[in-house]
């Protein structure tokens, strides 16, 4: 069996610096303090990689990073948020000959719990080599790790062959790194830069895509990115207090003038449909869900007060929205009754994707909307931001919009389609699953996204490991959760003590 072991750092990935990683942890697993502590230790981090002592700034990074923090906390950052950004630095051309070869195995100096999900999900590789984080009986880490010396990676590697010979090795030059001993025990060693070849090229395996993760952050935060977002918050934040107010307290026709003196746009493309008149039953506009702003960005072009159909979103979230909410049970006959007796007064805004997504990807629309109405009009919302995500699955709703606000510049684009025609609607005998196959084919055409069949279910289960039911709990029980959706501005687990229960 033809087989290759490559590095990570610096092979398949192209940057061969693991300070960015160690930040995501940080910031999602504990808080803004212990991301700012591991900031700070980044000189001498830096100073120990130049003066050849690079285990031990990695042991460092490794400490700050998640001592005192739960395994689950730790494994649920490598499940949602770590796999976007090792596969934004992912080297195709490594890919292509790592690809080309039936066992494939993976040897890193990060520890395996950061890595292992994306390089077998992602990369298809069939085993992981990396240092074990050390956890107290309790579950958090205590910051140590084991197997991390050059000699026991290639151990392990020995041992995982049975003492057979790899046929490749692809690893960075001995002189620029010390887990590479490995090498020595292969047929044939390739170094990076990798140039492939059109053999390589008729591979059908390509990289799993990443379509659903989770996080705040935008950009992967190198020292001078996490610098500036350390300086950017307290002007975020009172920006987005100041943006909150003035879209609360001002008309809807003004929005849009005002949110550019502050930063913001909104691009409109398409000519919307006028306001209903007279008796006549609303429009239902089918918008493409990326944020909780999509129904509030939607009224501000339409320079009315649209309601938007809604699920489990935040309390806060409902106080917040300057637009009426219709909150769905997920049970069909009330929820349709529901939408029914919203249509007859007026236009209504509905997100069929039932969550929303950040990658060029739109997933399966409910059929329901298309049951409902022929009035449909198509709108295909997308947004741009810089900084912060305005959506998580695994942290508190309630930020949402707090998030977005915090961007510098926060761009909305929203294209008008056209009305669907009544031969394309369930009154010319349509089923209503074509109907909304049809609308988000049309959706994803004209933003240049893909069709996908993943639903809400499914992006919750990777992302958060539960369906997104809501259901109800004890008020100990919900408190509990908002304490901990508040750890990315607030707390740090720093638990220094947890290392005499060992």
């Amino acid at each position: 069996m033809e087989s290759v072991v490559s590095e990570l750092e610096g092979t398949l990935l192209k940057d061969s610096d693991t300070f960015s990683y160690f930040m995501l942890v940080a910031f999602e697993a504990s808080g803004l303090l212990r991301f700012a502590l591991l900031l700070i230790l980044w000189p001498l981090i830096r100073f120990l990689d130049m003066v050849g002592m690079r285990d031990t700034g990695l042991k460092l990074m490794i400490f700050v990073a998640v001592v005192g923090v739960q395994h689950s906390e730790i494994k649920s950052v490598a499940r949602a948020v770590l796999p976007k950004f090792y596969m934004d630095d992912l080297d195709m051309n490594s890919w292509k000959v790592f690809s080309s070869y039936e066992k494939r195995v993976v040897v890193t100096k990060m520890p395996k719990i950061m890595v292992e999900r994306f390089v077998k999900e992602h990369l298809r590789a069939d085993e992981v080599i990396g240092t074990e984080l050390s956890f107290n009986r309790f579950g958090f880490a205590t910051g140590l790790v084991n197997g991390d010396s050059s000699s026991t990676v290639s151990e392990r590697v020995a041992k995982l062959f049975n003492d057979d010979a790899p046929t490749l090795c692809m690893a960075r030059p001995s002189s620029t790194s010390c887990y590479n001993s490995f090498s020595r025990l292969c047929k044939n060693q390739l170094h990076p830069p990798f140039f492939t070849s059109e053999n390589y090229d008729h591979q059908l395996l390509r990289p799993l895509p990443v379509i659903f993760h989770d996080g705040r952050l935008v950009k992967r935060p190198t020292p001078s990115t996490s610098l500036l977002i350390l300086l950017w918050m307290p002007v975020g934040i009172l920006l987005a207090i100041i943006r909150l107010t003035m879209g609360s307290i001002l008309p809807f026709w003004a929005i849009p003038y005002i949110s550019r003196l502050f930063g913001g746009k909104v691009i409109v493309k398409g000519k919307p449909p006028p306001a209903p008149s007279g008796g006549s039953s609303g429009v239902l506009f089918v918008c493409t869900h990326r944020t909780l702003m999509d129904p509030v960005v939607l009224s501000s072009v339409l320079k009315r007060k649209i309601p938007a159909v809604t699920y489990s979103i935040s309390r806060l979230s409902e106080i917040l929205s300057p637009i009426p909410t219709v909150r769905l049970t997920r049970t069909r006959d009330i929820d349709a009754e529901k939408i029914k007796r919203e249509l007859s007064k007026g236009d209504l805004a509905v997100c069929p994707e039932g969550t929303t997504c950040r990658e060029p990807f739109l997933l399966r629309f409910s059929a329901l909307f298309a049951e409902l109405t022929d009035r449909i009009v198509p709108v295909a919302m997308n947004y741009r931001v810089g900084f912060f995500h305005a959506t998580t699955a695994r942290g508190w709703k309630g930020l949402d919009p707090i998030f977005f606000f915090m961007n510098p510049r926060p761009v909305y684009e929203v294209t008008f389609l056209n009305q669907l025609p009544a031969e394309a609607t369930c009154s010319s005998g349509k089923s209503p699953h074509d109907v909304a196959n049809y609308v988000q084919r049309i959706l994803a055409a004209t933003l240049g996204f893909e069709c996908t069949n993943f639903t809400r279910k499914d992006k919750y289960r990777v992302l958060a490991g539960n369906d997104g039911t809501v259901s109800r709990t004890s008020l100990v029980d919900h408190m509990m959760k908002v304490l901990r959706t508040f750890k990315p501005f607030f707390t740090v687990k720093i638990s220094m003590l947890l290392l005499y229960s060992l």
